[in-house]
């Protein structure tokens, strides 16, 4: 009854009757409330019905996991692009700029654009008897988005999870993609692989394909026994198949099976794999149907970009900021670190949330950190930098805590200068506007 009402709604409102700003729009989505509520598709379901359903219209890849899904997600739209379709990405959480969550072919949805679609929906989602959570509203706002400029295929980013993430609406992905898995949100998706593996899965549809990039034998146990379930074709990757990788600060190559001299620009360890799991996604999306020419699949690797994973954000010093945040990201950043500079130690600046396990952080940092200099990410779960450079301290890397990181960052980059060692930051996406804007004040 409550979706016919709101329907009806929904078409007696006009742009004039309820129009925001950009700067109006932003405080709205984010003054929505954060207090808990009960996980379920009910609210997101509810809100789509009012808006005619536009996920419906559309055609998606889904993509999942813990580690891995922004780079996944980026390589694949840039490919996906470059065969020619109108593509659109949905990813989370931003990292410099909210309009960096919906993109069409590259480029982020004009200010005026989020202003009118945000405009437009908040009288409906305010009706709501059970209102939406705040990225259940984003993701509604995303989807009537890619629905008016008629994307041919979107590239759509779980938030959280998965089987009651608001993405998790869709019906028939041309492919549900499945990254690594490893303990993350352990609050809110379980405390052992095996349950978040559970909640990941959950993507999966009725005899739509899936595949799985990771290699934790427990996560794979437990999709694949989902898709079997669900008589959904089942893939892996063959991350053995990845040969002849050679890797520099302006880019890596390598070849993976039949594809050879793979040209990522892309930097980090990490990257092939996530572009080997692209790569066979991109076979079962040929399999599928879709016209997708292996000039594009080069070019589109080859062009992606992606902020805040392994970027050189300065270089003199040379500055690297990567997002990993987590004991599998923190690890497979120091992996990087230790490919790229093999004979030498590093400078680290960082910030983590309370509640990661920063001890764990700490530790493998430490395989690699000369000189570490603290922060408070923004962040109510922050960590104190005070009681991060205790722990650090604790594993033998000289750490000192700093109130801002403005501070931080002159004094970690004097001691790259003076080192001559190049300064890496880690350990929290929220601390990635910061540390860019300071770089760009020539701190």
């Amino acid at each position: 009854m409550e979706k016919t009402k709101l329907r009806a709604e929904a078409l007696m409102l006009t742009p004039k009757e309820f129009k925001m700003n950009y700067h109006e729009a932003l405080s709205y989505i984010h003054g929505v409330n954060h207090t808990f509520c009960k996980p379920g598709l009910e609210r997101i379901s509810a809100l789509c019905e009012a808006l005619g359903n536009p996920q419906k219209k559309l055609k998606f890849v889904h993509v999942a996991g813990t580690n891995g899904k922004g780079s996944t997600s980026c390589m694949l739209a840039s490919i996906l692009k470059q065969a020619g379709y109108r593509t659109g990405l949905y990813t989370s959480p931003y990292i410099y700029r909210f309009n960096e969550r919906m993109q069409i072919n590259g480029l982020e949805i004009e200010d005026t654009a989020l202003a009118e679609l945000v405009s437009e929906i908040a009288p409906i989602a305010d009706k709501m008897s059970d209102r939406p959570t705040e990225f259940e509203l984003i993701t509604a706002v995303a989807f009537e988005y890619f629905r008016r400029e008629r994307c041919d295929i979107v590239v759509l980013e779980v938030g959280m999870g998965g089987r009651f993430d608001s993405t998790n609406i869709i019906e028939e992905p041309l492919l549900s993609i499945i990254t690594g898995i490893s303990l993350d949100h352990v609050a809110f998706l379980g405390d052992t692989v095996e349950k978040i593996a559970f909640e990941k899965a959950g993507i999966i549809k009725e005899g739509r394909p899936v595949i799985f990039g990771g290699e934790n034998e427990e996560a794979l146990a437990v999709i694949k026994k989902r898709s079997l379930a669900l008589s959904a074709p089942f893939y892996t990757v063959d991350h053995s198949l990845i040969h002849d990788t050679s890797m520099s600060l302006s880019g890596t190559e390598f070849s993976f099976g039949e594809w050879k001299n793979v040209r990522l620009s892309l930097l980090g360890a990490y990257q092939p794999k996530n572009a080997s799991l692209v790569l066979k996604s991109v076979e079962i999306l040929r399999d599928s149907g879709l016209k997708i020419d292996t000039g594009a699949v080069y070019d589109g690797i080859r062009e992606a970009r992606w902020r805040a994973r392994f970027e050189i954000i300065s270089k003199n010093p040379t500055v690297i900021f990567d997002g990993g945040h987590n004991v599998e990201g923190i690890a497979a950043a120091v992996n990087s670190i230790k490919e790229y500079y093999p004979n030498g130690r590093v400078a680290v600046m960082s910030g983590v949330l309370a509640d990661k396990d920063y001890r764990a952080i700490a530790r493998s940092i430490s395989e690699v950190a000369a000189s570490a200099f603290t922060i408070t990410p923004d962040n109510p779960r922050a960590l104190p930098a005070e009681k991060y450079s205790e722990v650090l301290s604790e594993y033998g890397v000289s750490a000192i805590a700093y109130h801002s990181i403005k501070e931080a960052l002159k004094s970690a980059i004097a001691y790259a200068k003076e080192n001559q060692v190049p300064l890496f930051c880690l350990g929290s996406l929220y601390t990635y506007g910061s540390v860019l804007d300071a770089i760009k004040e020539n701190i």
